[in-house]
This record gives C-alpha cells, structure tokens and sequence, in this order.
C-alpha cells in the first residue's frame, strides 16, 4: 500500500518510522523542507514536492498537524491534498476540532474519505508505536486501514462517525490537562510545607490518584531544563480553547476546564508558550494565593 504522510513533527516523525519499518511504500512531506529531506535520506524514501504531488503519490494519507488552521492550508490550499489525484483516504491524527472535521468531509471529492483518528501518547509512546488511536469511524469502514494503524499503535477504538475521534481527543486532552494543573498544585503544597518534591512525587506515583502520564512525565517535572520538549503551553492552551469552545456549542458544563485554560493563558502571557506542559509547575511555584 502507498502511504503518504505530511507534518513531520516531535510525532510524526516517529510514526513515519513506524510505518517505513512496516514496509508500507511512503511518501513524506513538511512545510520545513529541511526536515523532510533528513527522514527521507534516513529512511530511503521518497519526498512529495507539494500535498498535491503528496496525494498523487498514495492511496492513503496521514497528516499529522498542529491545528485547524495549518490542516486547512494542506488539504485545502492551492496545491493542498484535496487538488491531488490518487489518494482516495485522508486520515487526519493531529488533534483538530470536530467542525474542522466536518469542513474537510464535506469538502472532499466523491469516493474519497476523511477519517479523523487523534491519537493518544506523548513522543516516546509514537516511537514504541504505543499510541491509542481514537477513529471517527466505524470498524468496517477502518479494517482496510488496520495495517497502517497496526504501525503506529497499541490500540485502535472506532467510535462510529466522522469527528467522534476529534471530540473524544479533546475529551482526553481535557483531563490529562487537568491533571497537570492539579498535580503542579499538589506538588507546590507539598513543597510549601517542607516536603522534597522527589519524595512528593513518589507519592502521588503510587497514590489512587496514579495515572500513566506522570509516571512518563516525571523527569520532565523533576527537571524540566534537563529533558526535551515533549508537548507545549502553547498546544495545550489550544487544546484547551477548542475543547472550551466545543462545550459552550453542545451546551455542556465545563467549569474545572475553564479554569484550566485560564491557567494557561496566563503562562503563556508570562513567556512560557514554548516550553513543555510539564513547566506548569514552575508557573504555579511563582504564583502566590
């Protein structure tokens, strides 16, 4: 199967691996050239010179992108995905909102499809093709599509219909937000109080309140300057507003959420747009009640 694959990011870039070491026939493209040509020399590939020559060049397409607005100028643009000929799937796994979705299903040509399949992990679990994929589809419509989510995951969940996959993503991203808010307060309260954060952390770790992504997350708590960037203040706070926006649209409660966003609202103000989620807590170290 020819696959393409478009946005080589912290993720992407280990997904593609996972689905060259899989033997799929790929095809790469990314807005920086420069990082297109370093996995293509690596892995022997071949380099789309547009998303339209990405999707002449495959059956199906993966893009993985920031947001909204960077996914529309690649399916959408002049020379975006959609002006090819050949692909007949787009599968979108970056985190987008569901309305996004909709535009780019009713967008696209008879007898092509878009999925929207979110995954769930940080940058490790992409490279140990860890991740959970979150379809917006049914398992009919993705048993074709296993063997190219077999690459990359641990797990896959249909959830019936188009943009299902993005609210369930939001969803997630909502609560794995949340918990790093509360946990960096956790954390501040026990150092307040004289308790080492080390000591603090090994009991949250093995606490009820547990969860996979502090046990992952950890070194980046402990020593954020000394670890690599895994997931922005900036994308956080984006996931935050579009989760905030889609909950005043369906009429939903979200109080905790919205307190969550303003946090990181207020840490991005503050310089640390580009830093990882994990510098919350040094955010809330420098906040006083």
């Amino acid at each position: 199967m020819r696959v393409g694959f478009a946005g080589l990011g912290r993720m992407g870039q280990h997904m593609a691996r996972n689905l060259d070491r899989a033997g799929f026939d790929l095809t790469l493209w990314n807005r920086s050239s420069d990082k297109t040509e370093a996995l293509a020399a690596e892995l022997g590939c071949v380099v789309a010179d547009s998303p339209a020559g990405l999707a002449s060049r495959s059956d199906v397409v993966i893009t993985m992108l920031a947001d909204d607005a960077s996914s529309e100028e690649v399916h959408l643009g002049p020379d975006g995905l959609f002006t090819g000929t050949g692909a007949r799937v787009f599968v979108e796994m970056g985190t987008m909102s569901p309305d996004h979705i909709a535009a780019l299903v009713a967008a696209a040509s008879d007898g092509t499809r878009v999925i929207d399949a979110p995954v769930s992990g940080a940058t490790q679990a992409a490279a140990d093709a860890q991740l959970l994929i979150m379809a917006g589809c049914t398992g009919e419509e993705a048993a074709s599509l296993m063997p190219i989510f077999d690459a990359m995951g641990r797990q896959t969940i249909c959830l019936g219909s188009a943009g299902a996959g993005s609210v369930m993503k939001l969803a997630v991203n909502s609560l794995i937000h949340g918990i790093n808010q509360t946990m960096a307060e956790a954390i501040t309260l026990a150092e307040a109080a004289g308790i080492a954060p080390e000591a603090a952390f090994d009991v949250i770790e093995n606490s009820a309140a547990a969860a996979p992504m502090l046990k992952y997350r950890r070194p980046l708590y402990l020593d954020e300057a000394a670890q690599e960037v895994t997931f922005t203040v900036a994308l956080a706070r984006k996931d935050m507003e579009v989760t905030a926006a889609l909950a005043e649209r369906l009429g939903t409660a979200m109080p905790q959420g919205r307190i969550t966003l303003a946090k990181l609202q207020e840490a991005e103000a503050r310089g640390y747009a580009a830093r990882d989620m994990a510098a919350i807590l040094d955010f809330m170290r420098k906040e006083t009640s």
